[in-house]
């Protein structure tokens, strides 16, 4: 059964093309996430003093396919949201974000699949399902979606980009962790340093960008402290419209890697509101910075 959201656009989350950013996109997921699972306890909720989804569980992996720019208007946006699969330990949860044209076609803005695990936060480890909370979560229980493979690490002795990740206090939830939302504008904020850099030391005029998929990998709960956090950023595959950019949040004062990212970006042309090549001189600086990171 598909659980329609109704997601309000705010005009703040508009980027420098006029596009709903891709950071925005992840959080009305969330919001229309939450939506769901708060029926959660509207179907019966929980037995006493077990608590409901809703009060114990992490996001472990996001994949989103953004398929077509979303503007700022005043209606809201439609969001499909189900469950695609139960496993003993995990939830995948798949959503569809569209309008409905009026001969009545879909628009189709994005595509996603967030992976879910209960967690036991007096424990502070995951947990398995309860059965209760299998059954309560198949009412949800919709088509399946496939899933990609999980970010790999990086081989010894690799440098990449690294920019200082400062958390800020708003930043974290009522869990005391940062939300995984904030992983996505992480990410993106040291992808835009990466990609400046480049381009100030390439001597040629750079295209234009949209972010065509993202794949985030959760891994260690990110908390506030006063020391900063490190984001390693490097080129993984240049097309000849797109470029792979992957990503480690680590913890410099451990080596830890917290968290891995990957973005797939588009050239895109602001006129046509399509995607282009990139210029000769923009592929060939990424070109001259691919690390397989192997």
């Amino acid at each position: 059964m598909r659980h329609v959201y109704r997601c309000p656009i705010r005009w703040a989350d508009m980027d420098l093309q006029a596009h709903v950013n891709n950071v925005a996109y992840v959080d009305y997921l969330q919001e229309a996430r939450i939506d769901m699972l708060a029926g959660h306890a509207r179907f019966g909720g929980a037995a006493a003093g077990q608590g409901t989804l809703t009060d114990g569980i992490v996001v472990v992996r996001h994949e989103v396919s953004f398929l077509a720019p979303l503007v700022y208007r005043p209606e809201p946006v439609t969001i499909d949201v189900w469950v695609a699969k139960v496993r003993a330990a995990s939830i995948e949860v798949a959503y569809e974000m569209y309008d409905v044209e009026p001969d009545g076609a879909r628009r189709c803005y994005l595509q996603a699949l967030t992976v879910l695990a209960p967690f036991n936060f007096a424990a502070d480890q995951l947990r398995r399902l309860r059965p209760d909370e299998r059954e309560r979560m198949e009412r949800f229980a919709g088509d399946a979606v496939s899933r990609t493979a999980k970010l790999g690490p990086i081989g010894a002795g690799f440098e990449g980009h690294l920019s200082d990740l400062w958390v800020r206090f708003s930043d974290v939830d009522a869990y005391g962790h940062v939300n995984n939302v904030k992983y996505v504008e992480y990410f993106q904020e040291a992808r835009v340093l990466f990609l400046r850099e480049l381009a100030q030391s390439s001597g040629g005029q750079w295209r234009q960008w949209v972010v065509a998929h993202t794949d985030i990998d959760y891994l260690v709960p990110i908390t506030f402290r006063a020391e900063p956090y490190a984001v390693r950023s490097w080129v993984e595959q240049v097309g000849t419209s797109s470029v792979t950019i992957r990503a480690d949040i680590e913890d410099p004062l451990t080596g830890q890697v917290l968290s891995r990212g990957r973005a797939v970006l588009v050239g895109f042309d602001q006129a046509t509101q399509a995607a282009q090549p990139l210029t000769p001189e923009q592929r060939q600086r990424l070109i001259e910075n691919v690390q397989t990171g192997r």
